[in-house]
């Protein structure tokens, strides 16, 4: 939680910026030779929009200063949003043509002055730190998992506690065989609280949270302030993460970056926009061609239309050009590299993955993302379901024209005897379900390309 010590850190910070983009103003009109008063509306402007981008980034706002790396980061974030909406301003209004002409000048001295104020900001803290008692003393009950993270978090220069050490360095019972708390906790409590100790944590097992109430009896005895840290770590094998809904708490083994409404939003303004521009740039001539093609070597219709497996389980229509003769197997069989129902252009097509790119049909109506788990026949989501775990979960995302399990290379087909691939190619998708941000998309995009340069091995 903030402290007031951190109040008046960012209510310093908030003051010295205000001061900086001022000033800059100010030197910049003096750098430029121009009459300050008859650009004075700028300056309330300037003054107006570096609020409006500190606050919309939440740069005063923190419940921590994680850092000075940190904190210049997200200070560069906020100029950069203030420099667009300031510059946009200028643009729209016309008016201050000198200034405007010169504004990378006071960017400049603006974001020199930020920066700086972070680092004396920084610098002053540490003498603070080292001379003052500014940060809150903490201590610790218990020495499980949990505990000894909370004593590494509260150890951390960067934040504004003073770890006074464990209380209690065993993980057992704090409660004797009656229910009451031992003396040697309760001589350890009294002493946190003789030394000026605000709060105690306490890390319990699920096991054990029943101990919390005695042990807090105790501790508002002593003017203490106990918290309980639930310690899950024997519950769960991996780190839960949690979450809240209104007033209840939520745990969950499982990060998932795109349940997060902002995420969704660029994915899928990031799919509309790449699937317009493969759509209108290169589908407009490539399809009639490839369709000719198609249509030459074999009769039937130009595209292939499968049901697949899509997110939520939900079954789409999925679009290929069709690479193969007229067959009653699409919808049992799986291809391998002798298959005879193949094209001589359907050979091609699908060796260069080409015969993938009516796909971007299926992203722009949003049955797909350009990125996602591949979506799989009906039948092999049949198969494979009940023999590989976690199978299922990869339809908690939209399926994608590529992902991070093809450009690693788990791709191809899905027979029996590929169990142990089509394992992996799972893993690969829950990795990439867990672990989503745009610059993996646009990482997945890149190695998507260079693969089809160099030609895959299991495309076929």
């Amino acid at each position: 939680m903030k402290t007031r010590y951190l109040y008046l850190i960012y209510f310093v910070i908030s003051i010295l910026d205000i001061a900086v983009v001022n000033i800059a103003f100010y030197i910049t009109c003096d750098y430029l030779k121009l009459n300050i008063n008859t650009n004075l509306n700028l300056l309330i402007v300037a003054n107006y929009l570096w609020l409006l981008a500190a606050l919309a980034l939440k740069l005063y706002n923190a419940k921590f200063i994680k850092g000075i790396i940190h904190n210049c980061i997200l200070t560069l974030k906020s100029f950069i949003l203030f420099a667009f909406i300031f510059f946009s301003y200028i643009l729209l209004t016309k008016e201050n043509h000198a200034f405007a002409e010169n504004l990378i000048v006071f960017y400049f001295f603006t974001i020199s002055g930020l920066l700086s104020i972070r680092y004396a900001i920084s610098k002053a803290e540490k003498m603070l730190k080292k001379h003052f008692k500014i940060a809150r003393p903490v201590a610790v009950i218990g020495m499980n998992s949990m505990g000894i993270r909370l004593a590494g978090f509260f150890q951390d220069q960067d934040n504004h506690f003073a770890f006074e050490g464990f209380l209690n360095k065993e993980n057992t019972s704090y409660l004797d065989h009656s229910g009451q708390v031992l003396p040697s906790i309760l001589e350890q409590i009294k002493s946190a609280a003789s030394n000026g100790v605000n709060d105690v944590y306490v890390s319990l097992s699920p096991d054990k949270i029943h101990e919390f109430a005695s042990l807090q009896r105790e501790a508002d005895k002593c003017c203490l302030r106990l918290k309980l840290v639930p310690d899950l770590s024997q519950l769960l094998s991996d780190q839960l993460k949690v979450s809240y809904m209104n007033n209840f708490t939520v745990l969950s083994n499982r990060n998932e970056p795109l349940e997060e409404v902002e995420n969704r939003f660029q994915k899928r303004a990031f799919d509309i926009v790449f699937s317009s521009l493969v759509i209108i740039f290169i589908m407009s001539w490539f399809y009639p061609l490839v369709g000719l093609l198609i249509k030459l070597q074999s009769p039937g219709p130009i595209l292939f239309k499968q049901l697949r497996s899509g997110k939520n389980n939900k079954q789409f229509v999925c679009y290929k050009f069709r690479s193969m003769k007229i067959n009653n197997e699409s919808n049992s069989r799986l291809t391998n590299k002798t298959d005879s129902r193949i094209t001589k252009i359907g050979a091609f097509l699908r060796k260069t993955s080409l015969d993938e790119l009516p796909q971007f049909f299926n992203v722009f109506l949003g049955d797909m993302s350009v990125i996602g788990p591949r979506p799989h026949p009906i039948f092999v989501t049949e198969q494979y379901s009940p023999i590989i775990n976690k199978f299922m979960v990869r339809h908690f995302l939209k399926s994608g024209i590529t992902g991070w399990a093809q450009v690693n290379g788990y791709r191809g087909g899905g027979d029996e005897e590929n169990t142990p691939h089509m394992q992996k190619r799972i893993e690969h998708d829950i990795w990439y379900l867990e672990n989503w941000s745009m610059w993996l998309d646009l990482k997945i995009v890149y190695m998507t390309v260079r693969n089809l340069i160099k030609g895959e091995e299991n495309a076929y």
